[in-house]
């Protein structure tokens, strides 16, 4: 199966396009470089851009078309209850609702769409929402104002969608609002890669696309959510349940 990585490139591919070719004008002109130090020099930044390529898309591979990620079982396990109302928040593409809705059969669930072109600034959000094909049509919201009465869900889900918003003051509204939503019992669960390690060696400069585990617990803590477990699937994703502090 490829389907994860193939829509990977697809949401990507101005950059994997450019870098293969700066990768290919620089194997042509790298002899033609006259200090030896600087051909060295250019033949591993070479060298080392053409690994992270390869190695990004084996990553994305991985995780997603060949781990537990987007088969979405582990959802019930990580909340330990099946709830009775819940909503799960993306910004365009959805690949987990149908998915939730078997997993939750009988149950009240509601999807959002929280894209905001001032706040979701990359560019690849964009292309995604446009190549998006989703089985199941959101509700447009704000997420600063989720249109949901006050503590009435039983379990929110955030799955690799929050890290679009790019500014902490932006997390600390949706999970402010969060809070708000969400019932004395309630849960909220993230999904997210973060700017670490394992996420640098895997996918390079790409990983500044995620927050770090720090910039997520400050948003945690701000709108008084402590972190009930977490988890990872693979190295690469890692997995937050939150409950609320009173």
């Amino acid at each position: 199966m490829t389907r994860g990585v193939r829509r990977i490139v697809r949401f990507n591919w101005p950059f994997y396009a450019a870098a293969s070719v700066a990768i290919v004008i620089a194997m042509l002109v790298v002899s033609r470089v006259p200090l030896a130090a600087a051909r060295v020099a250019l033949y591993a930044a070479t060298g080392l851009s053409a690994l992270w390529i390869a190695g990004s898309l084996v990553a994305s591979w991985i995780v997603y078309d060949c781990s537990d990620l987007t088969r979405w079982h582990w959802i019930r396990r990580a909340l330990g209850f099946e709830p009775v109302a819940w909503i799960n928040i993306h910004a365009g593409l959805d690949e987990s609702t149908p998915a939730l809705r078997t997993l939750f059969g009988g149950t009240r669930g509601r999807v959002f769409d929280v894209f905001d072109p001032g706040e979701m600034t990359e560019p690849s959000i964009v292309r995604a929402r446009k190549l998006a094909n989703n089985d199941i049509a959101a509700e447009p919201a704000d997420f600063r104002r989720l249109p949901v009465p006050t503590g009435t869900v039983d379990a929110a889900l955030l799955l690799l969608s929050a890290h679009e918003l790019r500014t902490g003051e932006a997390r600390g509204a949706l999970f402010a609002e969060l809070r708000r939503v969400l019932g004395p019992a309630g849960r909220v669960v993230v999904a997210e890669h973060l700017r670490d390690v394992a996420n640098f060696i895997a996918f390079g400069p790409g990983f500044l696309h995620f927050h770090s585990r720090r910039a997520w617990t400050r948003a945690f803590a701000h709108a008084r959510f402590a972190i009930e477990s977490e988890f990872s699937i693979t190295p690469l994703v890692r997995v937050f349940v939150l409950r609320r502090l009173t």
